[in-house]
């Protein structure tokens, strides 16, 4: 096959990292802004991917007991008071209804109308309605445990958005379970936590960090949040998943009580955990490349695209019939549970064409003209490896390893986000080197710089606040495993009580 010129990604990912992650959405035809300040449209292709992420989870939660089932969107204001912290935590991200219909005014502009006698939230998080419903459903030991969760979507107002990582609307879901025990809900909590751990990496071969978070980035209302972080390729830390022990604060707002085996009335113990299409910001963030997105295999929106290469009529209908049997043969083949999905593009534009897909991360091209026909080969590219590396297939082997090929593409991509964890995650114990690591060397064209650095905390919050406002650093995590002396705190001096990660955040 001929070359095809090269229309990389611009700019790149080291001359301009934000708006190379703008240029590879749109590059890639994942989504686009809405007419809705701050919202977005998810395309076919983008939400393809979105599909695979729930399809994965909900077969995890499900194996796990878990239910699925449906809350309102709109959530009464007096819900919300009843839960003075978590109020107080979500405040400021309410979108609030305060009407219920349109009318016409003087000059025939439309106008609220209809005041409502209460307002209503649009949900930021469903904790409040789903436990005034656990309220009515629990009544005695034997209703327990309750395990649902819920797919839809949540607003939060936000005033600085970027497509999936941070909207004012987006999708998720959310899971919110009762039980008769602290420790039951506890086991629960890590229960779920690991179920993210698990997608991240397995699926979206996006290696993680499971810890704890501090009392002030712990969820409003919550004793204690459960966190996975992920290293992105511009070394800030991504939030991929959420699991939280509640307690019983929700249960005694919403007075969700049971009678125990022994007769006594006591509350539930309750947990929620959520992840949502931020992950497809980290997919995109954690394998992008400067020629476009790079799609893990167990997770890729079609994982192959067939592109007959045709000089003239005569060789069309020979060329169309190979492509259609082997798109046929390998529809026929699974892949980690779902069918092997096969894209065929049959559009004349040339090597522009190659590179839409190269974009949009397909994990392999297989171009067949009348060569590949007759020696019965395809000529066969991988995105794991540069564009040029392509190379003529048997196509008999080709069908028979696809899935194996898909896996080697699938471990490459870990391996490859994992060492560059590895290479950018430094322990420090001096307060100026560790503002040194956080630093850019050249203040009006800042480069990619940190990452994740591993230092003494006191435990105390006044010194988290004072590391985050001198330099925007933030404590990701208390990871699991902790070293046993930590060592006298960066901020402070005092002795360590955590070896917390610390690193700039989205």
């Amino acid at each position: 096959m001929g070359k095809t010129a090269r229309t990389a990604i611009s700019p790149t990912r080291s001359e301009d990292y934000p708006e190379w992650y703008q240029q590879v959405i749109k590059a890639s035809d994942l989504a686009e802004r809405s007419p809705v300040r701050g919202c977005m449209i998810i395309k076919p292709w983008g939400y393809a991917l979105w599909e695979n992420i729930m399809q994965a989870m909900d077969e995890m939660f499900k194996a796990t007991g878990v239910k699925n089932a449906y809350f309102p969107l709109f959530i009464p204001l007096s819900f919300l008071q009843k839960e003075a912290d978590h109020v107080e935590g979500f405040a400021k991200e309410c979108a609030v209804v305060t009407h219920h219909r349109l009318e016409k005014d003087g000059g025939g502009q439309l106008v609220p109308a209809g005041r409502l006698t209460e307002p209503l939230v649009v949900r930021p998080t469903s904790e409040t309605i789903i436990a005034d419903a656990f309220s009515r459903w629990i009544a005695s030991y034997r209703d327990l445990p309750v395990l649902i969760n819920q797919w839809g979507n949540v607003v939060r107002w936000e005033m600085r958005t970027r497509i999936f990582l941070r909207t004012s609307e987006f999708l998720w879901q959310e899971g919110h379970t009762a039980h008769a025990t602290a420790e039951e809900a506890w086991e629960r909590t890590v229960m779920m936590l690991d179920i993210y751990a698990r997608l991240a990496e397995e699926i979206l071969a996006m290696p993680v960090l499971k810890g704890r978070k501090t009392a002030a980035e712990r969820f409003p209302g919550a004793v204690d949040t459960l966190c996975i972080e992920a290293m992105m390729q511009d070394r800030k830390a991504l939030q991929a998943g959420t699991s939280h022990f509640l307690g019983q604060n929700f249960a005694r707002a919403a007075e969700i009580r049971f009678h125990t085996a022994e007769e006594k009335e006591e509350y539930v113990w309750t947990t929620s955990w959520g992840a949502s299409t931020r992950l497809i910001g980290g997919v995109i963030m954690t394998h992008g490349d400067d020629d476009g997105i790079v799609l893990p295999p167990r997770v890729a929106s079609a994982h192959v695209a067939l592109l007959p290469i045709v000089k003239g009529d005569a060789e069309r209908a020979a060329v169309a019939e190979a492509v259609e049997t082997l798109a046929r043969e390998l529809g026929a083949l699974r892949y980690h549970g779902r069918p092997v999905t096969v894209e065929i593009d049959r559009r004349d534009i040339g090597g522009a064409r190659v590179w839409e897909w190269i974009k949009k991360g397909i994990p392999l091209r297989a171009e067949i003209g009348m060569r590949e026909v007759r020696d019965r080969t395809v000529f066969l590219g991988r995105r794991d490896r540069p564009h040029s590396e392509r190379a003529a297939l048997p196509r008999e082997e080709f069908v028979a390893r696809l899935p194996a090929i898909l896996d080697e593409i699938q471990q490459t991509l870990y391996d490859r986000a994992l060492a560059y964890r590895e290479a950018h995650t430094r322990p420090f114990d001096r307060w100026e080197e560790f503002v040194a690591f956080f630093t850019p060397r050249n203040e009006e064209k800042p480069e990619i710089h940190g990452g994740f650095a591993t230092a003494p905390w006191c435990g105390d919050g006044a010194c988290e606040a004072r590391i985050k406002e001198a330099l925007t650093v933030s404590i990701r995590c208390l990871p699991f495993e902790e070293e046993d002396a930590p060592g006298p705190c960066l901020a402070c001096g005092r002795p360590g009580r955590h070896r917390a990660v610390f690193a700039k955040a989205y």
